[in-house]
């Protein structure tokens, strides 16, 4: 059987849009052609690739357990056939889906957009909210970028820290702690706190850190973001501890009361990650430097702590 490499391409684009449509738009071919490309596919794999589910299209076993293969081989194609190509950011036409912790992308997303739209308005960035388990989205080749406060463990995903900020104490302007000259570790720790989990989970290195001092705070709640967690201190008398880089503005906004961690803690790293697939390629390679500059310049902008 003679292979066209172009089925390649259109089977990437079908498993990474999800119905004909998009992978028409995104190849710019017409819907039919991409049709009759995934029609091409099915005969040459012996495999739906894509089944309708109601109104959506939904990828078969075979698509899921080939997809990140088949972006792979897509890239290799392109690094052998084009090389030394020049980026062109006045028509380079492509969508990156990111992966931001939810404070990120209001701390640098904006950013970012403004870079994107002046420098390349062709590209389209998809932000998409984090999960409550860990997803495979950056090794599947569905994630293009990730940014929050872990490093990655696994060899062929890449990262690098782009910022760091302390973390803080906020509180409602009209909380007893608000009208103490110094808070102490004491104080804080008998205070009723709200943690900010997206696992729901009541302790994390806070309370490692007061583990360490003798010490134990009571967590009555969690909040699945940093925005939730400041909508709860405005309306009770609850701490939350978070980065001060993502935790001031909304707080500022809220009226609420940043104070100085009173104990020793390490600070909040952030951390932009990526497939190591796309090391090499041109357009990945540019994006990442607008986030590591969105992210770093803003994080360094926010880190102000005020009563």
């Amino acid at each position: 059987m003679q292979l066209d490499l172009n089925l390649l391409a259109a089977l990437d684009a079908l498993l990474e849009e999800g119905s004909v449509a998009g992978a028409a738009e995104r190849l710019h071919v017409t819907a039919p052609a991409m049709s009759r490309s995934l029609g091409r596919i099915r005969r040459a794999t012996g495999d739906q690739i894509l089944v309708r589910t109601g109104r959506s299209m939904t990828p078969t076993p075979y698509a899921i357990a080939v997809r990140e293969q088949v972006h792979d081989l897509l890239q290799q194609v392109h690094s052998v056939l084009a090389p030394s190509r020049e980026l062109d950011l006045t028509t380079l036409e492509r969508t990156f889906t990111l992966r931001w912790h939810d404070s990120l992308v209001a701390l640098g997303g904006p950013a970012l957009l403004a870079k994107v739209r002046q420098q390349a308005p062709g590209v389209r960035l998809r932000f998409i909210a984090e999960s409550s388990i860990d997803t495979p989205g950056l090794r599947r080749g569905e994630v293009d970028l990730e940014a929050n406060a872990n490093r990655p463990a696994q060899p062929e995903i890449h990262a690098e820290q782009v910022a760091e900020t302390r973390h803080v104490v906020v509180m409602r302007r009209g909380h007893p702690l608000a009208r103490v000259e110094t808070v102490t570790a004491a104080q804080y720790a008998e205070a009723e706190h709200i943690a900010v989990s997206r696992r729901g989970r009541f302790d994390n290195a806070v309370d490692e850190a007061l583990a360490r001092l003798g010490l134990t705070r009571r967590v009555v709640a969690t909040a699945p973001t940093e925005g939730a967690a400041l909508e709860f201190v405005r309306e009770s008398g609850l701490l939350v501890t978070a980065p001060e880089s993502t935790a001031h503005a909304p707080a500022a906004d809220l009226g609420l009361v940043l104070l100085p961690l009173p104990f020793e803690l390490p600070s909040a790293a952030v951390y932009l990650s990526w497939h190591q697939r796309y090391d090499t390629d041109p357009a990945h390679a540019w994006l990442r430097g607008l986030a590591r500059t969105a992210l770093a310049g803003s994080a360094r902008g926010r880190n102000q702590t005020t009563r």
